[in-house]
């Protein structure tokens, strides 16, 4: 499945029942593309990939969005020239009830331990 913007830019995207479990894990394993999760549930809205401040270069960026995006985790849309971030949480949520919260949970907990950025 794709989403077309008014561009007609179109990003692929897995179709819900597409999305596996290891594919979403693996996505969440790094921790660059785990804190983009956390800001993106913490916000509740969608980001443009030019609000997220990663210690990382622009080519190591796009490439943790694509992770996320080809894993469903993430829908990336188009709208003007920003590429915007959205946290597929219904989908999650519908294919492995739970999972989400207790990963964010969990990445919490380990930031407040180790004093990781929240």
């Amino acid at each position: 499945m794709t989403d077309t913007a008014t561009t007609g830019r179109a990003l692929p995207h897995p179709d819900r029942e597409q999305i596996r479990l290891e594919a979403v894990l693996h996505a969440l394993s790094d921790p660059m593309r785990l804190q983009i999760v956390r800001e993106l549930a913490a916000k509740e809205a969608e980001l443009s990939c030019s609000q997220f401040d990663l210690p990382v270069t622009k080519s190591t960026t796009t490439h943790h969005f694509r992770v996320l995006r080809e894993s469903g985790v993430i829908r990336q849309v188009y709208r003007g020239t920003a590429k915007m971030n959205g946290l597929r949480r219904d989908d999650l949520d519908g294919l492995f009830p739970g999972l989400l919260d207790s990963l964010l949970a969990a990445a919490d907990r380990q930031a407040g331990r180790i004093g990781a950025p929240a």
